[in-house]
């Protein structure tokens, strides 16, 4: 985790940030406030940092993030410690230094409006924001930074400014003003017609800003800063404080130990986890949101004690409820339910689970004590990079000890001359399972170390053989060089020509003249995270506005630069002759027809001559599935279509009469499942759709057999809902019908269930529906 920070923002609200200047769609408020919103944001969505509100209100050993407050400069009213002096008026404090919530988002997001008028100070407002800083932060270690934004057209009082900016450099606080279309030599801007008034404000705060060390820049340049992906900084945490031994050390005493000290290099970084709290749903209505991954409240009238609960921002937690069943035949439904408790412990091996007790087990572990024992030397040349396993770690001496930093210095040089990397054995902590590591040398100017990376055992390496790519080896030993499936020498060398013209290593252009890497390794971002960090933050601020675009560093390097596709056409037309490659015609869409079927060599159809003149073809019960397919394959008419279609349903709807239990649940999905790829592919889903909807009111109604309410669950599982248009181009039924018919009221289905397994019930439903799989 980070150093703690406590920022205070001033924001100007005058008369004057409500106008919009050379050219701008939007006001100078709303303007800075893209920078404001985005800075608060950028650390409410850190990594460390909770975006969740309930989080830091529910869980008081939450971890100490950075910390910040918000001062709003002129304003029509006065909120502030210092408000009986005249000169502080028109300011007011809308939050204090604390931790910032998405509540406090909201909040503060419905007070940021221009005033009107453009009276208030704010060189005051610095004073206050010390004042403010000083009192929370005391002598404690926090970074310490003020960032006023203005446009600097309201009045300033510029007395007393050098004790200000001697207080501002003995508490170690950064200073940042930002002003509305300030002039700035280094990024290019200056302001033509430019009041009086704004000039001599801009060259006050010039000099404050140069007299405390601080920065002032223009806001144009800070907004344009923020498409750059900000990089997070942390603190190395180490995971190996013990001693390096060259050699059994409780035994000769020639072993070499060394204390170092092992931290990560690189670590992978991954995308925020959904959240375990979700928007209320209200599924009593039957039209709840298939979007949502939460479980539902109960209603108040018959709420549980144990029922999940919504917190003051309407959000419901998510419980997870797991059981475990074994078969029992004489059990309903031909399963029992058992306790965590009664299970026994047992590891997959293949598809056969095997069981092991403690005692087994015991056995198995190593006990181990922590150590970093090198076991072996191997030459550079050796070493194959795909051995590498794990992330980077790095191994250093311990910092306070100059005999291990000479010692290990030694070892670093004495492998870096000989080319060879140490082999090492790693046991982090006591009791954990050793571990093989690769330590290689690497020396810098400033710093050596050793890299460690981990190296497979020899069970973790599978052997596989594939066919060479430049040769064919036919069944009788003969080698081909020429073949068919091989390139010849005409489009191996077109190839190669294509990939020398699109190098990217020279294509980056350092300055006009030399030329240099393009997509360097530090001007490139990962696109998953940063653009779930962006669609985070911005949905904190505006939480009904649509997300916008990703930023444009994240999508530069997804595709061929322009000019070097450009260079590049030649080459690509002689490949594309060279490989002969031929421009397939489109698939065109349409009614399917009868399946294309191999004709026997004697030219029958041996179909026809089994099939009595005069009869319909009819599907059995007892092989549904290749039938209705051939039945199929056998008629273009679509009355044809509507009886196999018929049949089968007929069939399906026999099955589920005559389950005992849910033993035939599995073989009716399966039907159904082919009936409705059918449906789909025959174009069609009016057939599926009506007998679908036929299908839901004699299970919900009992016609097929009370307490099938399990089977309809199962179809909503499985997906067999109405083919939507997204399914099928000429169905007729939106999302919403289709919501409406796989849904339907389980309190009266389930009859004397309670409503705390209705409920339960539901959440499943909801879930499954949405694809979230839930193991019972």
């Amino acid at each position: 985790m980070g150093d703690k920070e406590a920022t205070v923002y001033i924001v100007d609200l005058g008369l004057s940030m409500g106008e919009k200047h050379h050219g701008r769609e939007r006001t100078d408020l709303d303007w800075a406030m893209q920078y404001v919103w985005d800075k608060i944001t950028s650390t409410y969505g850190s990594e460390d940092y909770d975006t969740r509100s309930h989080r830091a209100e529910n869980n008081r050993h939450a971890p100490a993030f950075k910390q910040m407050a918000h001062l709003i400069l002129i304003h029509p009213g006065t909120s502030n410690e210092l408000a009986e002096e005249e000169s502080f008026h028109n300011i007011s404090i809308l939050q204090d230094i604390k931790q910032t919530l998405l509540t406090d988002l909201k909040r503060l997001h419905g007070l940021i409006k221009v005033s009107k008028t453009n009276d208030g100070d704010a060189i005051s407002a610095i004073v206050i924001a010390i004042q403010a800083i000083t009192k929370y932060c005391k002598k404690l270690k926090f970074r310490r930074r003020i960032v006023l934004v203005t446009n600097g057209r309201g009045f300033l009082d510029a007395e007393d400014v050098s004790e200000i900016t001697k207080k501002i450099r003995d508490d170690s606080i950064e200073l940042i003003i930002l002003g509305v279309d300030f002039d700035d030599a280094e990024y290019g801007f200056k302001e033509e017609d430019k009041s009086p008034e704004k000039a001599a404000n801009e060259a006050l705060f010039r000099s404050v800003v140069e007299a405390c060390d601080g920065v002032l820049g223009t806001l144009a340049q800070a907004v344009d800063e923020l498409g750059l992906p900000r990089l997070k900084t942390t603190r190395p945490v180490p995971s190996y404080k013990d001693q390096l031994t060259l050699g059994n050390a409780e035994q000769y005493a020639t072993a070499i130990t060394i204390h170092v000290e092992r931290y990560p290099r690189t670590m992978i970084r991954r995308p925020p986890a959904a959240s375990q709290y979700v928007q209320r749903t209200d599924l009593s209505n039957g039209h709840a949101s298939t979007s949502s991954s939460a479980t539902v409240l109960p209603d108040p009238d018959n709420m549980d004690v144990d029922a999940p609960r919504a917190d003051s921002n309407g959000l419901a937690t998510v419980r997870n409820s797991r059981v475990y069943q074994i078969d029992d035949e004489t059990a309903p439904g031909g399963k029992r339910e058992i306790l965590r408790e009664d299970l026994a412990k047992g590891y997959e091996y293949g598809r056969t689970a095997v069981h092991i007790n403690e005692s087994d087990e015991r056995i198995t572990n190593l006990e181990t004590r922590a150590a970093l024992e090198i076991v072996g030397f191997i030459p550079w040349d050796k070493y194959n990079r795909f051995m590498s396993m794990s992330i980077t770690s790095v191994v250093i001496a311990q910092k306070t000890n100059s005999k291990a930093i000479l010692a290990l210095s030694s070892l670093i040089h004495a492998l870096f001359e000989l080319e060879s990397y140490a082999i090492g054995r790693l046991v982090t902590k006591d009791g954990r399972t050793p571990v093989l590591v690769l330590l290689a040398p690497s020396i810098e100017v400033d710093y050596e170390c050793l890299l460690d990376v981990q190296l497979p055992f020899a069970e973790d390496v599978r052997s596989y053989k594939f066919p060479p790519l430049d040769r064919v080896i036919t069944v009788s030993g003969k080698t081909l060089k020429e073949h068919r499936n091989l390139p010849n020498a005409e489009l191996n060398s077109a190839m190669n020509d294509y990939v020398d013209s699109l190098d990217l290593s020279t294509f980056g252009k350092e300055d006009e003249r030399s030329s240099a890497e393009y997509a360097a390794m530090t001007e490139t971002f990962s696109p998953v995270l940063h653009r779930i960090d962006q669609a985070v933050r911005w949905r904190a601020v505006h939480p009904t506005e649509p997300i916008p675009p990703p930023y444009e560093i994240l999508t530069k390097y997804s595709q061929i630069p322009k000019d070097l596709q450009a260079q590049s056409t030649d080459q690509l037309e002689k490949l594309t002759k060279a490989a002969a490659v031929k421009k397939v015609p489109p698939i065109l869409r349409g009614r399917r027809s009868r399946r294309d079927r191999a004709a026997p060599l004697s030219g029958l159809d041996v179909t026809a001559l089994l099939t009595k003149p005069g009869t319909a073809p009819k599907i059995s019960s007892d092989n549904p599935i290749p039938e209705f397919k051939q039945m199929l394959d056998t008629t273009e008419d679509p009355n044809g279509i509507h009886q196999a279609a018929a049949q089968l349903a007929a069939i399906i709807e026999k099955h589920i009469t005559e389950s005992f239990g849910d033993s035939a649940y599995a073989r009716v999905l399966e039907e159904m499942r082919v009936l409705r790829s059918e449906m789909i592919d025959m174009e069609e889903p009016g057939i599926w759709n009506d007998w679908i909807k036929e299908l839901k009111t004699k299970i919900v109604g009992g016609t097929l057999g009370e307490g099938r309410a399990e089977l309809w669950w199962m179809i909503r599982k499985d997906r067999l809902g109405l083919i939507v248009k997204g399914e099928s181009e000429v169905s007729k039924v939106g999302e919403e019908e289709a919501n409406q018919v796989r849904d339907f009221k389980l309190q009266k289905t389930l009859g004397a269930c309670s409503h705390r397994t209705v409920l339960l019930i539901k959440v499943i439903v909801d879930l499954t529906w949405i694809g979230i799989n839930i193991n019972m």
